[in-house]
C-alpha cells in the first residue's frame, strides 16, 4: 500500500460509522424512554459506539479498535438475547454486527488506520 491510500476512508467504513451513529441515537433514544436496556447499560453503549464512531471516522487506529470490540460485543449480546427470547430482529442484528467485524478486521482495512 502506497502512502497516499494510507488514512483514505474505505466506503465500507463509511457505512459502518453511519450505522453505529444510528444505532447510538436510537439506543439513546431508546433508554431516555426507558425501553430496554437501562441507564448504565444506555451510557456504556453511547461510550463505546461514539468513541468508535469519531475514532474511527478520524481513521485512528484506537478508533478502529474499539469500534471492532463494540461490533463483536453488540454481535454477542444479539445473539445472546435472541437464544433467550427468540425474537428475530435480534438475530439479524447479531449477523450485521458480526458482518460489520469481519469486514473491519480485514487486513487492508486495518493498515489504513493511522
Amino acid at each position: 500500500m502506497s502512502a497516499n491510500e494510507k488514512g483514505k476512508m474505505l466506503p465500507g467504513v463509511a457505512g459502518i460509522a453511519m450505522f453505529l451513529l444510528l444505532l447510538t441515537v436510537f439506543a439513546a433514544l431508546n433508554g431516555v424512554f426507558g425501553v430496554s436496556y437501562g441507564k448504565y447499560g444506555v451510557l456504556a453503549l453511547c461510550t463505546i459506539l461514539v468513541a468508535g464512531l469519531f475514532g474511527l471516522l478520524r481513521m485512528k487506529r484506537w478508533g478502529h479498535a474499539v469500534a471492532l470490540a463494540g461490533c463483536l460485543l453488540l454481535s454477542a449480546s444479539y445473539f445472546y438475547v435472541f437464544s433467550r427470547m427468540h425474537q428475530a430482529p435480534s438475530l439479524v442484528q447479531g449477523l450485521f454486527m458480526l458482518l460489520f467485524f469481519l469486514y473491519l478486521v480485514r487486513p487492508e482495512v486495518r493498515d489504513r488506520m493511522v
